[in-house]
C-alpha cells in the first residue's frame, strides 16, 4: 500500500442544502479547487487574525461587475482588509455605483459598432450607457476643484477625499450599500494607485491641470507610505500579508514594499509573511502577473521561511472572490479596524527616523571590507553594499 501523503479523498454525493463552507472544505478536492480551499483555510485560520496587517492588490475589471460593493466592502467593514493597491480604473467604475448609476449584465457576443452608435459601453458582458462615463467625469471634475484637492498629495489622501464626497452623494441618494471608495473612507482604509494617470480619474486630473489646477499626485509619497505600512506591520502586529487579485502593476506595488525597506533604505530584510494570489497568468512568459512566490523570494519580497504560507490559485478572480468572502464572513470573527489611513504620518515618521539612523550609522557598525573601500572614496548603499565607480 502506498504511503499516505495527504488527506484521503472520500467522495460523497453533494447534498441539496449544502453551505459554502462545507462545499469548499469537503468538495474542492484537487487542482485549483484544492488551491482555493487552501486559500480559504489559510486566510481564515492564519491571515485574518490578530497580529497580521493585510494588504490587498486589485486589478482586472472587478468593480464594474459589482465586487467592490458585494465582496470587498464587507471584507473592509469586518476588518479583514487593512490597506489596498488598486488600478485607477477599478476605483473609477466603482464610483458609478456610489453615484447611483446603473450597469447591466449583457452578452459578450454583440455588435460593438452598433453599441457605439447607440451610446452603449461594453466591458465584456457588462453594458452601460456612455452618459454614465460623462456624468462620472463631470462629478470628478467638479469636486476636484474644491480647495482640499489644490495641493500635492499621495493617492491615499486623494482617494480618501474622493471617498468622502462619494459617501455624501450616497447619503443624499439613499444608496443602500456603499461602494468601495466610500467604505474605505468610512473605515480608514488607505487605497493607493500605482499608476494614477492610467485611468479616467487620472485623465480628469490632467484635464484640470490645463485649467490651472494645483493638484499633483506624487508617486514618491505612495512609495514611502506603503513601505511604512509594511515596516510598521512588523513593529506593531508582527506579520504582513499580501493578498493579490489578478496581477499587473498593483501586485508589484504591494510586493515592492519589502525591497524598498531593505534594498533601498537599508533596513530589515525579511519579506511578506503571507502571499496569496488568484491569477490566470503563466509564469513562463516572464510577466509579473504570473510570477510565483518562490521567484519573489529572490527579490526579498517574500520571507523564504514562510513559503508554506504562500498559495497561487489559477482561476478567475470573479469566481474566487465571492467564495472567499462568503467563507471568511462565515468562519472569522470581525477584527477591529486598524484605520491605517489615520496613522500614515506616524508610520512614515518612524520609517524616516530609522532610515536616517541607518544611513548615518558609525563605521564600526558597517562590515570591515566596506569600511576599507569607503575610506578610499568608494560610496556605499545605506545597507553597506558597494556602489560601483563610474567608468
Amino acid at each position: 500500500m502506498s504511503k499516505q501523503r495527504g488527506q484521503k479523498i472520500a467522495p460523497t454525493p453533494i447534498p441539496s442544502n449544502i453551505g459554502v463552507v462545507d462545499l469548499i472544505n469537503n468538495y474542492f478536492t484537487a487542482y485549483n479547487s484544492a488551491r482555493l480551499r487552501e486559500v480559504c483555510q489559510l486566510l481564515s485560520k492564519d491571515v485574518f487574525q490578530d497580529g497580521v496587517t493585510v494588504g490587498v492588490s486589485l486589478s482586472g475589471a472587478m468593480t464594474p461587475a459589482g465586487f467592490g460593493v458585494s465582496a470587498l466592502a464587507p471584507l473592509i467593514r469586518n476588518g479583514f482588509i487593512d490597506w489596498m493597491i488598486s488600478t485607477g480604473a477599478n476605483l473609477y467604475h466603482d464610483m458609478h455605483y456610489g453615484l447611483g448609476f446603473e450597469l447591466f449584465a449583457g452578452n459578450p457576443f454583440v455588435d460593438d459598432v452598433k453599441l457605439r452608435e447607440e451610446g452603449t459601453i461594453r466591458i465584456y458582458d457588462i453594458v452601460f450607457g456612455y452618459d454614465v462615463l460623462l456624468e462620472t467625469d463631470a462629478f470628478i471634475r467638479k469636486i476636484l476643484q474644491a480647495e482640499p484637492f489644490q495641493k500635492r498629495m499621495g493617492t491615499a489622501e486623494f482617494h480618501y477625499l474622493l471617498g468622502k464626497y462619494v459617501r455624501e452623494v450616497e447619503k443624499q441618494l439613499g444608496v443602500q450599500h456603499s461602494c468601495l471608495l466610500a467604505t474605505a473612507y468610512e473605515c480608514g482604509v488607505p487605497i493607493y494607485t500605482s499608476s494614477p494617470g492610467d485611468s479616467s480619474i487620472g485623465m480628469n486630473v490632467a484635464a484640470l491641470a490645463l485649467e490651472g489646477s494645483q493638484l499633483i499626485l506624487d508617486p514618491a509619497i505612495d512609495v514611502n507610505e506603503t513601505a511604512a505600512i509594511a515596516y510598521n506591520a512588523r513593529e506593531t502586529d508582527g506579520k504582513s500579508a499580501a493578498v493579490i487579485l489578478g496581477g499587473g502593476s498593483p501586485k508589484n506595488f504591494l510586493l515592492q514594499t519589502q525591497p524598498q525597506i531593505h534594498e533601498v533604505l537599508g533596513l530589515e530584510e525579511r519579506g511578506h509573511d503571507f502571499f496569496v494570489q488568484f491569477t490566470d497568468a503563466r509564469p513562463d512568459t516572464g510577466g509579473l502577473s504570473g510570477a510565483t512566490p518562490s521567484e519573489a523570494v529572490s527579490w526579498g519580497k517574500i520571507d523564504p521561511e514562510e513559503l508554506p504560507s504562500t498559495i497561487v490559485c489559477y482561476t478567475d478572480s470573479t469566481i474566487a472572490l465571492p467564495l472567499v468572502t462568503a467563507y471568511t464572513l462565515n468562519q472569522c470573527s470581525p477584527r477591529p479596524l486598524k484605520r491605517l489611513y489615520d496613522q500614515r504620518e506616524t508610520m512614515l515618521a518612524t520609517l524616516q527616523k530609522d532610515y536616517l539612523a541607518a544611513k548615518t550609522q558609525p563605521s564600526d557598525k558597517v562590515p570591515a571590507a566596506v569600511v576599507g573601500d569607503a575610506e578610499q572614496g568608494v560610496a556605499t548603499y545605506p545597507c553597506g553594499r558597494l556602489i560601483p565607480n563610474s567608468p
